[in-house]
């Protein structure tokens, strides 16, 4: 297994396919269409992204922290912060899962776990470890926490915290 990448080291660039409800309401109504397409960190320099790895969508943890970071995308947004969810399952299950809660956030599939191995969080049995890591503008690695049970998330106000601090530098 990889190691996880270290506070202030490069983060390795990865492509990965996704997608995100356009015009997503919050309580899952009409959210229109869901926008596929690449995401790429390389294409992403510039503003911090927070990378939320979490086992599996349409289950009981893994639904309540996206459909909390979601309904918390404001405050994430006014710190510049984009956020993408990546999971194992298929842009189908991301789309599936997305209209089910209304979440307003780009899903990622990383369904061979490549990206999941690259940072250390690929896990035998569960998939992935529920991770959060939060990449500074310039491609590093500002912040991060990898759980050691997935029953637990970090709360979008811990993950907004970490991110005024590091815009306050």
């Amino acid at each position: 297994m990889a190691h996880t990448p270290r506070v202030g080291e490069p983060v390795r660039d990865f492509t990965l396919p996704g997608g995100v409800l356009s015009g997503a309401a919050p309580d899952g109504g009409d959210a229109g269409p869901f926008e596929r397409r690449e995401y790429s960190t390389a294409d992403h320099r510039g503003r911090p992204l927070v990378l939320a790895f979490y086992p599996g969508d349409n289950t009981p943890v893994c639904t309540k922290q996206l459909c909390s970071y979601s309904s918390g995308l404001e405050a994430f947004t006014e710190l510049g912060a984009d956020v993408w969810g990546i999971s194992p399952q298929s842009v189908d299950s991301h789309e599936e899962f997305a209209r089910r809660h209304g979440l307003r956030m780009p899903l990622l599939a990383d369904q061979d776990r490549a990206v999941a191995r690259a940072f250390g969080v690929a896990a035998p049995g569960i998939g992935l470890r529920r991770s959060v890591f939060l990449i500074a503008p310039d491609g590093t690695l500002h912040w991060k926490h990898v759980a050691l049970l997935g029953a637990t998330f970090q709360s979008p106000d811990k993950l907004t915290e970490q991110l005024a601090a590091f815009s306050e530098r």
